[in-house]
């Protein structure tokens, strides 16, 4: 028999959170969508030249679609953050972790260096619309209700705010011993050797 989850509140909400951005996710499916459609329809009703082509096409085109539109995640952990960029997965223990950063672009910085976050991507135009908004909070007090009633804290850019998350918990988290540790990095092989393949092999059909 298990024993009872004795974690408390505030480390089971940062035990695990993932990231990905929602428009990435409906932009490659659509543009999948659109490829297959058209790659299955030159396959079945072209000459044996345009079938080749097509092939190639898709071995190109298929796996860097999923690389930059479905592939890209971060997850934050009780232990580690995993950055899954279109060709590498990089997992930091967070005592790695040393800055995470937004600029024009969410980036994690480590002894080593700094990767980029593909699955948080940066809205100059969310922080101006947020800039926009009026300071809530600042100056007198306001009512709970009514016209005049404080509507909570001024909105924030998604990316900032899912820096903000992963720095509460990288503070949680650094100083525990689960924590430490150095950087690991893995090519994405299952993206990368497709597309090889599919590039010679149009190069080749091109030239023909």
């Amino acid at each position: 028999m298990t024993s009872p989850d004795r974690s408390t509140p505030s480390q089971q909400q940062y035990a695990e959170r993932s990231y990905r951005s929602p428009a990435a996710l409906a932009g490659g499916a659509l543009l999948l969508l659109l490829g297959l459609w058209l790659g299955a329809d030159a396959v079945l009703r072209g000459t044996v030249h345009t079938k080749l082509t097509a092939v190639f096409v898709l071995l190109l085109g298929v796996p860097l679609v999923v690389a930059f539109t479905l592939r890209p995640l971060v997850r934050a952990g009780e232990d580690r953050l995993t950055v899954r960029n279109p060709f590498r997965t990089i997992t930091l223990p967070w005592s790695a972790v040393e800055e995470l950063r937004a600029t024009f672009s969410a980036e994690v910085f480590t002894g080593g260096g700094k990767y980029q976050l593909w699955a948080i991507p940066v809205s100059l135009r969310q922080r101006k619309k947020a800039a926009r908004q009026p300071a809530r909070g600042a100056g007198p007090a306001r009512p709970r209700f009514g016209l005049q009633a404080d509507a909570g804290p001024a909105p924030r850019a998604m990316a900032d705010q899912a820096l903000e998350e992963l720095r509460e918990i990288r503070e949680r988290a650094a100083h525990r011993e689960s924590a430490q540790g150095e950087p690991e990095v893995r090519w994405a092989y299952a993206v990368i050797a497709p597309s090889v393949a599919g590039a010679v092999g149009l190069a080749v059909m091109l030239a023909l």
